[in-house]
């Protein structure tokens, strides 16, 4: 076996946080929880992006990918599937008021629904794809270095969401009232929504 190298591993720390901490649907979704059921409730939900995301980077490095390359419809499935989830979760920000209101049936994600959104996520795919391309050298050790940054990444994974998270939890007091609320879960909503541009622009 070839020696492994630390130096591309630790290279990926800095792409992997910037990209983990920027808006995407895994922080909309997580602050918008925040707000409308604390942060206690959105455990879950964390967890289940902590977990999700680390373990979909590694499948997808150890191949995934090729099968995506080898049959293209796949991805293409996969894309189209995102994109009405993702509308199917901006619908979810937008009524969880109403829905808390008079149905009491509003809920947070939980981990099995937060770790299996992470295939229909389209920023968690570039992602995986880009520090598995990027930060990886092809030889003998390439499942090593894969697993490496995939074991780095709940950290930062698990940083990025909590702060989200916390983020939203420290509005709801701003937040009391059905009109402020309403206002935040549709700007998360509308937000959310944008976030399917560029997959629609591709």
């Amino acid at each position: 076996m070839q020696p492994f190298s630390w130096t591309l591993v630790v290279a990926s720390f800095p792409f992997l946080t910037s990209m983990g901490f920027t808006p995407g649907p895994n922080n909309i979704l997580v602050a918008s929880s925040g707000v409308n059921f604390g942060f206690r409730a959105t455990v879950p939900h964390i967890l289940g992006i902590t977990f999700g995301f680390p373990v979909m980077l590694l499948i997808v490095g150890l191949g995934l990918a090729r099968v995506f390359l080898a049959v293209p419809m796949v991805h293409v499935v996969f894309k189209y599937v995102g994109l009405v989830y993702l509308v199917y979760l901006a619908w979810r920000i937008a009524t969880a008021s109403a829905m808390t209101a008079t149905q009491g049936t509003a809920k947070p994600l939980t981990f099995v629904e937060a770790a299996a959104f992470q295939w229909v996520n389209g920023k968690a795919w570039i992602i995986a794809v880009s520090a598995v391309t990027t930060y990886t050298v092809v030889n003998s050790t390439l499942w090593l270095q894969i697993s490496a940054i995939a074991a780095m990444d709940i950290g930062i994974t698990l940083a990025s969401v909590s702060c989200w998270t916390l983020f939203g939890h420290f509005l709801r007091d701003y937040l009391h009232t059905d009109s402020r609320r309403r206002r935040f879960n549709y700007a998360m909503a509308g937000l959310l929504m944008l976030s399917i541009i560029p997959v629609l622009w591709e």
